[in-house]
C-alpha cells in the first residue's frame, strides 16, 4: 500500500503545484478539497490542526501543510515527496522565467491569465472557509476569539502575535476553569538565526537561505521586507529593482511564494544559484514539520495543549478569512471578475468539479479578455 499511496501523493501535489495559483490561503483551501471532501484521507478536525499547527512554525505555511499531509499519509517517504512535488513545478517555473529576465531583461506578460485567475481563487477559499469554520468555531469562545482575531487583523495587528495570543487565551482559560491557582504554558521559540561570513559563492547564497527560511514567519510581504535589507542592504547582490520582480514573478506564479528565492539565486549565481537557493529556502520546512509530527498528536491529547491549539486554529483561520478579504478586493474589479468569481461559486456548490478546472477557465477567461480589451 505504501508504494501507491507515495504515487498518490507524488500525482496530487505535482498538480497542485501547477495549478495552485493566489498564495497561502487558496493553497489550503484546494488542499482541503483535494484531501479532506474528495479524498477523505485526513478529518476536517485533523487538517484544520495541521494549519494551526504549521502557522507556528517558521517558513512558508501552505508548503509546510503539504509535507505534513505527505506525512500523514505515507510517513517518511511521503513528507519527502508531497514536500518536493509541491515545491518543484514552481520552482522550474521561476527558474525559467528568471533565464528569461537575464537574457531578455524583461518577463512574459501574465496580467491577463491573472485577471481570470484571482476570482476563481477567491471562490475556492470563500468555499473553504465555509466547511473548515464548523470545525474551528466548535464553542461561543472560539467562535468570539476568531471574530475579534479577524477584526484584530484587518487592523494591523501581526500575524504571529495573533496566533500566540490565541492560543494562550484558549489555553489560560482552560486552566483557569480546572486549577484556577496554576498557569503554565510552554511555546516553542524559533530557531535563532545563524550568521554567515564568506565570499559569495553557491555555498554563501545556501546558507543565506537557509538562514531566511529557518527564521521567516509571515506573508510574501514579509519575505520582501526580509530580502530588502539582507540582499539588497546589507549584501549589496541585487537591486531594489530586480527584488521587487523577483517577488512579483514569485506571487504570480502557482504554488509557493518562498519560489522568490529560485529567482533571486538564479540573479546572483546562476542556474546552480538558482536550485541551491531553492533547496536552502525550503530545507528548513522540512526539518520543522518532521519535528513537528511529534508533537500535535501529544498536543491535541493533552488538554491544555488542546485547548491552546483550538485557539491557534481559530485565529489562522481568522487570517485566512482575513487574507482572503482583503484579495477580493483585488481579484474582483469589475462586472466580468464579478461573474467569474460567481460563477466558480456556483459551481463549486453544485458540482464535484476539481478546482484546477476552474482556474484553467479562469485562465481561459482572462487571456481572451486580455487580447480583446
Amino acid at each position: 500500500m505504501q508504494p501507491g499511496r507515495v504515487g498518490e501523493l507524488a500525482r496530487l501535489f505535482l498538480r497542485l503545484g501547477v495549478t495552485a495559483f493566489g498564495g497561502p490561503a487558496a493553497h489550503i483551501a484546494m488542499m482541503h478539497d483535494e484531501v479532506v471532501m474528495r479524498r477523505g484521507w485526513v478529518s476536517n478536525d485533523r487538517f484544520v490542526d495541521l494549519v494551526g499547527a504549521t502557522n507556528l512554525i517558521p517558513g512558508p505555511n501552505s508548503t509546510e501543510l503539504a509535507i505534513h499531509l505527505g506525512w500523514d499519509r505515507a510517513r517518511g517517504r511521503g513528507l519527502v515527496v508531497a514536500g518536493v512535488c509541491f515545491i518543484l513545478p514552481a520552482a522550474v517555473i521561476v527558474g525559467f522565467l528568471a533565464w528569461v529576465y537575464v537574457t531578455y531583461g524583461d518577463t512574459p506578460a501574465l496580467e491577463g491569465v491573472l485577471y481570470g485567475i484571482k476570482p476563481v481563487v477567491i471562490a475556492i477559499v470563500a468555499q473553504a472557509l465555509i466547511k473548515l469554520v464548523p470545525a474551528v468555531a466548535k464553542t461561543v469562545l472560539l467562535g468570539l476569539l476568531a471574530a475579534a482575531a479577524l477584526v484584530a487583523y484587518l487592523a494591523g495587528i501581526n500575524e504571529l502575535v495573533l496566533l500566540v495570543a490565541g492560543g494562550a487565551l484558549a489555553a489560560g482559560l482552560h486552566v483557569a476553569r480546572s486549577m484556577p491557582t496554576r498557569l503554565s504554558l510552554w511555546w516553542p521559540l524559533p530557531l535563532a538565526a545563524l550568521v554567515a561570513r564568506a565570499d559569495v559563492g553557491l555555498g554563501q547564497v545556501f546558507w543565506v537561505f537557509l538562514r531566511i527560511g529557518a527564521v521567516l514567519y509571515g506573508s510574501g510581504y514579509v519575505l520582501l521586507a526580509f530580502l530588502e535589507g539582507e540582499l539588497v542592504h546589507h549584501r549589496g547582490w541585487i537591486t531594489s529593482q530586480q527584488l521587487l520582480d523577483a517577488v512579483s514573478i514569485g506571487q504570480v506564479t502557482p504554488g509557493p511564494v518562498f519560489t522568490t528565492a529560485t529567482f533571486v539565486g538564479y540573479l546572483t549565481a546562476g542556474g546552480w544559484g538558482a536550485v541551491v537557493a531553492t533547496i536552502g529556502i525550503f530545507l528548513p520546512s522540512f526539518l520543522f514539520v518532521l519535528l513537528l509530527t511529534r508533537v500535535v498528536g501529544w498536543m491535541r491529547a493533552n488538554p491544555t495543549f488542546g485547548a491552546a491549539l483550538d485557539g491557534v486554529n481559530a485565529a489562522a483561520i481568522a487570517l485566512m478569512a482575513g487574507v482572503s478579504l482583503q484579495l477580493a478586493g483585488d481579484a474582483v474589479v469589475d462586472v466580468l471578475t464579478l461573474a467569474i468569481a460567481a460563477a466558480a461559486g456556483l459551481l463549486l456548490w453544485r458540482t464535484r468539479l476539481n478546482s484546477a478546472w476552474l482556474i484553467a477557465g479562469g485562465a481561459a477567461i482572462g487571456t481572451a479578455h486580455a487580447f480583446l480589451t
